[in-house]
């Protein structure tokens, strides 16, 4: 029986059998005897299944299984037991990055504002044995900045170069690992370079705050706190890591879902969490007032891009979006016209059947959009599988409502407006156009299907 999201004639994702149960048993247990038990081993080993992912055709190795199963609650006990040791050795200083979607979750959870919501959660995780708690907005803002200025380039030499135009948002990892595995050419040379704000915020910790902190990159271990499960396969990347430390950028990936999860089971009280604001990249300083950038259930690629576009290319300031609703709620579209003509056309596209839509329309040259935002959650990154469900695994409709409303109070900042990305681009990056700013925060995208020998997975 075939995936309900599959695009092939034949697909082995939902062919089980006792061997392939068996082998996941296995993948998840294959460390325990080696594992000092402590009071960080007392929680399950999280059971991920990802067999109904975007990337269902036969695209996830056996080796990426292993590590993918490896990213759980046990893996970041693990470190805080190590670093309780006195083999110094061994310790390692742990970091944790928040998405900014993640937050309204737990304020809906603890009823509680965004910002005292994120207050609890970095007490709770520093009174565990984190040591820095970091927000990843800062990374989608140099992520938003980069495609930007891409989009521009790209429109600008649209008539001279095959597939500059639409330019397709690269910031979901389930729509990525979907490209790449499965679409391939011609899809991929239309996909924005720009990384995703994980991938940037792993080079951020690992490189230029692992250099403020004198530390190698091994010796730093890296958590990121994401409101989907698809996040887990991007922290495997090749081109996420630091190969001469064998160091990948991001340690280990933890939904909401799965921070809560431990929460719960520890049986915490909130009102003895102490409150303690996110750290910064700068060593001693705070962080100040949340922020988030303009978009309505993501982090509004779609929004900054347009309005710097109209700016850059037509000298035209848009203040207020209106999206046209197409299809569904999922496919809306937005446009600029400048002397009656219709100078900009983009679209949000989000869940696989938009995502199979807008492709077949490529494909057929029939695309008319110039940029797609394209995000594998129908409803945004707010609706991520790690967050948005009942324990049953059914879509939670009022959280998600809550979640929204909470994540819409939030302040909206420009990231042209922010100080620190300024600082970053110059005493990091060595300028807006080096060679480095390309080496931190872009990447390239595989054209070519690999072979994989695939367990059944379940995203």
């Amino acid at each position: 029986m075939k995936c309900e999201n599959c695009t092939k004639k034949e697909c082995s994702k939902k062919q089980k059998n006792d061997d392939t149960q068996n082998t996941q048993v296995d993948v998840l247990n294959s460390n325990d005897e080696n594992e000092e038990t402590s009071e960080f081993h007392k929680l399950a080993n999280a059971k991920i299944f990802l067999s109904d992912c975007l990337a269902c055709d036969n695209c996830i190795t056996s080796e990426e299984a292993v590590r993918v199963f490896q990213q759980n609650q046990k893996e970041l006990f693990r470190v805080l037991n190590l670093n309780k040791k006195c083999d110094t050795s061994k310790h390692k200083v742990l970091a944790v990055s928040v998405c900014p979607q993640s937050l309204p979750y737990f304020a809906a959870k603890f009823s509680l504002s965004i910002t005292e919501a994120a207050k609890k959660l970095c007490g709770f995780l520093k009174s565990l044995g984190v040591h820095h708690v970091f927000d990843t907005t800062i990374a989608a803002d140099f992520s938003i900045l980069e495609s930007q200025k891409e989009f521009v380039q790209r429109y600008r030499h649209q008539h001279k170069e095959e597939h500059a135009l639409p330019m397709f948002a690269s910031a979901c990892p389930g729509w990525i690992q979907y490209a790449e595995r499965v679409l391939s050419n011609p899809v991929t040379p239309h996909i924005c370079t720009a990384k995703s704000p994980q991938q940037i915020m792993g080079s951020l910790v690992k490189g230029y705050f692992a250099r403020q902190q004198n530390l190698s990159p091994d010796k730093i271990f890296h958590v990121i706190v994401a409101p989907c499960y698809d996040k887990k396969l991007e922290a495997l990347r090749v081109d996420f890591s630091t190969p001469l430390y064998n160091s990948q950028d991001v340690d280990c990936v933890l939904t909401s879902g799965e921070i809560f999860q431990i929460m719960k089971e520890r049986k915490v009280s909130l009102e003895q969490v102490a409150e303690v604001a996110f750290d910064t990249l700068f060593d001693g300083i705070k962080e100040g007032e949340l922020i988030r950038h303009d978009g309505r259930r993501s982090d509004g690629y779609l929004e900054h891009i347009f309005k710097h576009a109209a700016k850059e290319l037509f000298d035209t300031d848009v203040k207020e979006i209106s999206y046209k609703i197409l299809k569904n709620k999922d496919f809306q579209e937005v446009t600029l016209e400048k002397d009656g003509e219709t100078v900009l056309r983009f679209a949000a596209a989000y869940g696989f059947r938009n995502i199979q839509n807008m492709v077949l329309k490529l494909k057929k040259g029939k695309c008319s959009y110039h940029f797609v935002e394209v995000l594998a959650c129908p409803g945004g990154c707010l609706n991520g599988k790690g967050q948005a469900q009942t324990e049953d695994g059914r879509p939670d409709k009022a959280l998600l409502s809550q979640m929204e409303e909470m994540y819409a109070a939030v302040p909206v900042r420009l990231p042209e407006t922010s100080g620190s990305v300024q600082k970053f681009y110059q005493e990091w990056l060595e300028g807006m156009d080096s060679v480095k700013v390309w080496e931190s925060l872009h990447t390239r995208y595989s054209t070519e299907k690999p072979t994989a020998n695939s367990l059944d997975i379940k995203w």
